[in-house]
């Protein structure tokens, strides 16, 4: 693998960014009401810390081996293979059909998650790679923008909940039977 400044490592450090970040979500909200994959990732469907920690970290080797080492096309295209299932299940308990978390807890975890994967890139930038490392977080702008949406959807649909219990009809209340009549 060529040095993550070279121009063909740019584009893989922001292909991969938007992979993870853009790609990997549009394709678990195409296939996750589908009876064979959405099955199957209800079963794979870790626990949202195990899949946030899991990702962070991989991601994070992935990121550094990238900035630090030579790797052979095996070795990279095995580290990346590892990043893509982590990323997926990463994605699982926010948009899967398992055990996906709630309103609250998916805006939590995107919104910790999102510069958590950033913490690597410091690294890269470090190492005086910046193109690198600026396209790598350009790529997973998405994860942001995703945790943004999903905050706002929820904020309104708790906000239009109100608004239809407000104008909902009150049931007439009813005397309690040991309350004697005027």
């Amino acid at each position: 693998m060529t040095a993550p400044h070279h121009g063909a490592a740019v584009w893989t450090m922001g292909g991969t960014g938007v992979l993870l970040s853009a790609v990997l979500p549009c394709l678990l909200l195409a296939v996750r009401d589908r009876p064979p994959l959405g099955g199957m990732a209800r079963r794979l469907s870790p626990p949202p810390g195990a899949a946030l920690s899991g990702f962070v970290l991989v991601h994070a080797a992935v990121t550094l081996a990238e900035s630090f080492l030579q790797m052979g096309a095996v070795v990279s295209a095995a580290l990346y293979a590892v990043l893509v299932a982590a990323g997926l299940a990463f994605w699982l308990p926010v948009l899967g059909p398992g055990r996906r978390l709630g309103d609250a807890g998916r805006c939590l975890y995107l919104f910790v998650g999102a510069p958590l994967l950033d913490i690597p890139v410091v690294a890269t930038f470090a190492r005086g790679h910046a193109a690198g490392g600026l396209a790598m977080i350009v790529g997973m702008l998405p994860v942001g923008i995703i945790a943004a949406a999903l905050t706002w959807r929820w904020i309104t649909a708790e906000e239009r909940a109100r608004q239809r219990e407000e104008t909902a009809p009150q049931p007439a209340r009813a005397r309690p039977a040991h309350v004697a009549e005027p």
